[in-house]
């Protein structure tokens, strides 16, 4: 494909993720503007109040200064008139992420990673400093540099990963192809990257499936709690639909606090909460509908989650070393024996990237959601990255380091080619008996005698019927 319809496709990308996340917040709060403000509504603050939510759910922290009039009809101390906002809503997040690392697999399959990934990170980045400039918010405002770096960020290291990581795995030339090239002509240590970036790739996608397992298992069983929530907010039908949107684009994050509690460290509920398998103190929480799948108590057994990232890192060490099996990467120079250097590489890089991956996951699920108590939510990285790597380091280990059975390699080494599992019996030539040099077919002339003859398999010849009586011919 052309590089210049590349670039095009690539811009209209980021423009369409741009667009697409800001639409997202504009078409609700188009409606609360219309049919919850009414006469009321200054329209002048739509758009900033949109681009903002846009920014808030991309990762960039926000500054609440309420204003004077509001703190003296809603009763609020002064002292809490200012206050963080950190924990983002990560469905616009996901959405973004998602949507630049297509944009980087397209380029690749172009033949033009390098132009699109460059032109859509150009547009995306440019698109988010003209919402950066013309959405000032006095409520909720964003420091300028980040309203624009966090964002390009976010859109960046996707785009371009996805990119690199489809010219790894399908170019034929290039940069990326002719450095794969020379990893992979090292017959043993050339396939441990790749097979333990897909390996980290199953505990990945296992630990998602995982969290949201978590999470709506908490939703179906303290489904009465979020509905008395919902009761008491008193809200309309406006107002529910609004609560129900916004607790929808916070799903993901509560999936990585499930992922956190599944894996044993737990998360934090405001100072001095914790919610975790070995013991839950949450105290005071806000009063958000959502916040009521926090368990008042939870059982020690809940422990046994943590054999789930276990089980995750076996399986991906399976998918490893059946790859490994099959490319012949786990034999030395004599293939008898296998190398245990490489094997041990990739459960290392399972458990580091996968480890990598709970952090990232984490620190993007944390964050303020208020003053006080509110100022600290969500899984810490650290312990969460530490337990999720051991985890997965057991159970890739025991898959990856276990000796292989040699039963039917030896049978097949046994068989000659074209006959695998049967054994062929040879003698030495001195070995032999004088016997074995006589003709078989003397042993069955020997064997037939002079008296061997029967007449009833002598060959006979039909001439049809024959006529019986004095007219009969005579043979």
């Amino acid at each position: 494909m052309h590089r210049l319809t590349v670039a095009l496709l690539a811009a209209v990308d980021a423009a369409i993720a741009v667009a697409v996340g800001i639409a997202a917040t504009l078409a609700p709060l188009t409606l609360v503007w219309v049919f919850g403000l009414g006469a009321t509504a200054d329209w002048a603050a739509l758009w900033p109040a949109s681009a903002t939510v846009w920014q808030f759910g991309n990762l960039v922290p926000l500054s609440i200064t309420l204003p004077a009039d509001y703190l003296a009809a809603a009763g609020i101390d002064p002292d809490a008139a200012s206050f963080a906002l950190s924990l983002s809503p990560l469905a616009f997040a996901a959405f973004t992420v998602i949507f630049a690392a297509r944009s980087g697999v397209r380029a690749s399959r172009a033949d033009a990673w390098a132009t699109g990934a460059g032109v859509g990170i150009a547009v995306f980045t440019a698109l988010a400093a003209l919402v950066a400039l013309s959405a000032r918010n006095p409520v909720a405002g964003a420091e300028p540099w980040q309203a624009i770096v966090v964002p390009a960020l976010l859109f960046a290291v996707p785009c371009v990963a996805g990119a690199i990581v489809t010219e790894w795995s399908e170019a034929g030339a290039g940069p990326v192809a002719a450095l794969r090239d020379r990893v992979e002509a090292h017959p043993a240590w050339g396939s441990v990257l790749a097979l333990g970036a897909r390996g980290a790739a199953v505990v990945v996608v296992g630990l998602v499936g995982l969290g949201a397992l978590v999470t709506a298992t908490a939703v179906v069983l303290r489904g009465g709690e979020i509905l008395a929530l919902f009761q008491a907010a008193n809200a309309d039908a406006l107002g529910a639909a609004v609560i129900a949107l916004g607790q929808l684009a916070y799903l993901p994050t509560l999936v990585v606090w499930g992922i956190a509690f599944a894996a044993g460290p737990g998360f934090v509920v405001g100072e001095g909460g914790v919610v975790s398998p070995s013991g839950t103190q949450t105290g005071v929480v806000p009063g958000i509908p959502v916040l009521g799948i926090l368990p008042d108590s939870t059982s020690p057994w809940l422990l046994l989650l943590a054999l789930v990232p276990v089980g995750l890192g076996a399986f991906a060490g399976w998918v490893a070393r059946s790859r490994l099996i099959a490319s012949g990467g786990d034999a030395g120079a004599s293939g008898e024996h296998e190398l245990l250097g490489p094997r041990l590489a990739i459960a290392a890089v399972i458990a580091v990237a996968s480890g990598a991956a709970a952090a990232l996951l984490s620190a993007a699920a944390s964050g303020a959601l208020g003053p006080g108590r509110l100022a600290q939510l969500g899984p810490q990285p650290g312990p969460v990255a530490l337990a999720v790597g051991l985890e997965v380091l057991v159970g890739a280990a025991i898959l990856l380091l276990a000796p292989r059975s040699r039963e039917r390699d030896a049978s097949a080494d046994a068989a000659p080619t074209g006959q695998t599992g049967l054994a062929v019996e040879t003698r030495p030539a001195d070995d032999r008996d004088p016997a074995d040099d006589r003709d078989p077919a003397d042993d069955r002339d020997a064997a037939a005698g002079p008296a061997a003859f029967d007449p009833d398999l002598s060959p006979t010849l039909d001439l049809g019927p024959r006529k019986s009586g004095p007219d009969a011919p005579v043979d």
